[in-house]
């Protein structure tokens, strides 16, 4: 290529950024003013906004501004949310309204990025030169025009693939206390998933473990087709729950270009909670164990926009953090009911130094009977009998009270167990094809009858 030629795309590149960021800027400004800042929410008189719109709160010395969002009003005063710190917003500082609500960059470009809640890099990687802007707040695509889940997702683990089959489009829940091999499994599935492309949202993550999951979980492999949103536990509540939106929002641009996406959100509680923190500074009440209305409204209206569209599709898998292992607490019984399924990992299958730590019996996934044969869903219910049969009898068997001969099924179990925990475990670096684990999978534990 010649200089020429390179000099004319790099020309190119600072017009589409110049462009994209006269795009982010209002034409006209409108102007409010800060009246008082109470906790996380600052009030101002004007400007003339609707819920969702961004504002800028410029700062009096006119050194820099503050990007807020409106997040309601209090009879004639608008309820600013900063996206960031607020210690240098006071009184009369000047609120300007954009006329728009917040929207995220979309675009190849996009690819092997780390971005922060809102879309911006954070991997000194330089600015994105998107071609396009996604809305955060987004319609889920209309029931009856969605595509079928039909067709297997393989993500490259065994007790996955073989147990809980997932499907293109299907949205499915990892249920799981601190501890347990959630960043794990996920690197896993993103490193060994044979969709296009994935996204990767991390909400309220310590920092230490961000770089950890890039570098080690993720890996150079997992990164380049993957796009990563962080929004770490010191940032705003605010920025916490758009990091979600930000990963969806792009998960909807790929899956609109005929991409099959995998969305990997980890965690939904810890969005949940942001949503919690926002709605308890606006002045909602506190309802089901302090967590307010809106929590529950926003459940839905986020996970329903992943799924299958009229091209391509974003298979979701959101984890949820589980407080003192309660299944059942708020946050995990409404995530369950949206699902199309559930992935449980046991603290006691961990505790034995077996992982990936998933309890098959506590776990589904509600489309697997659409996705596979006939012969791998006869050996997987086999798996699941097996299994069932040696919970009932382990602590006789643990303490050698069961003798041998007393009950067919159970003997039928004891010789077989060790070959159904050898395909159930996995090591990180040993990725196993749906083929193969299909092929495995009806090799394992024939009925006695069958011998």
């Amino acid at each position: 290529m010649s200089a020429i030629q390179n000099d004319a795309l790099q020309d190119v590149d600072l017009f589409q950024l110049f462009a994209v960021d006269l795009l982010q800027k209002p034409l006209i400004k409108i102007n409010g003013r800060i009246v008082q800042v109470v906790g996380l929410v600052a009030e101002s008189q004007g400007p003339d906004v609707r819920v969702g719109d961004l504002c800028h709160i410029c700062f009096r010395d006119g050194s820099h501004e503050l990007d807020a969002e409106v997040v309601g009003f209090r009879g004639d005063r608008v309820l600013l949310m900063p996206l960031g710190a607020l210690q240098e917003v006071g009184p009369g500082c000047d609120v300007v309204s954009t006329n728009r609500p917040l929207q995220v960059p979309v675009g190849d470009a996009l690819l092997g990025r780390v971005l922060d809640g809102l879309g911006n890099p954070i991997d000194d990687k330089g600015p994105i030169a998107a071609t396009d802007f996604y809305p955060l707040y987004a319609t889920p695509p209309h029931p009856l025009r969605r595509k079928m889940v039909d067709t297997p997702l393989s993500v490259g683990v065994r007790v996955i693939d073989g147990m809980l089959t997932l499907g293109k489009g299907q949205r499915i829940g990892i249920f799981a206390g601190s501890g347990v091999g959630k960043s794990t499994l996920m690197g896993m599935m993103a490193r060994y998933t044979t969709a296009d492309i994935n996204v990767i949202s991390l909400v309220g993550e310590r920092g230490r473990e961000v770089r950890e999951f890039i570098e080690r979980d993720l890996g150079p492999e997992g990164l380049k087709r993957s796009v990563l949103v962080i929004a770490t536990s010191d940032q705003p509540a605010l920025i916490r729950l758009k990091s979600a939106m930000t990963a969806t929002a792009i998960a909807e641009y790929f899956r609109d270009q005929g991409k099959d996406v995998l969305l990997m959100m980890d965690t939904v509680t810890r969005v949940a909670r942001a949503q919690r923190e926002i709605g308890l500074a606006i002045g909602e009440p506190p309802a089901t164990r302090g967590y307010t209305p809106s929590v529950f409204e926003m459940l839905p209206r986020l996970l329903e926009r992943a799924g299958a569209g009229e091209v391509g599709s974003i298979t979701g898998i959101y984890t949820v953090l589980v407080d003192g292992d309660d299944m059942n607490e708020p946050v995990a019984d409404t995530v369950r009911g949206i699902l199309d399924g559930h992935i449980v990992l046991s603290r006691k299958i961990a505790a034995r130094n077996f992982y990936p730590a998933v309890s098959v019996l506590d776990s589904v996934s509600r489309v697997m009977p659409a996705l596979v044969s006939r012969e791998h869903l006869d050996a997987a219910g086999r798996v699941r009998d097996l299994l069932a049969t040696y919970a009932e009898s382990e602590d006789l068997i643990n303490i050698g009270a069961y003798k041998s001969g007393t009950n067919m099924r159970v003997d039928w179990a004891l010789s077989n167990m060790e070959a159904v925990r050898g395909f159930l475990s996995q090591r990180v670096a040993d990725p196993t094809s749906f083929e193969e684990t299909d092929k495995r999978l009806l090799e394992l534990a024939p009925y006695p009858s069958q011998q």
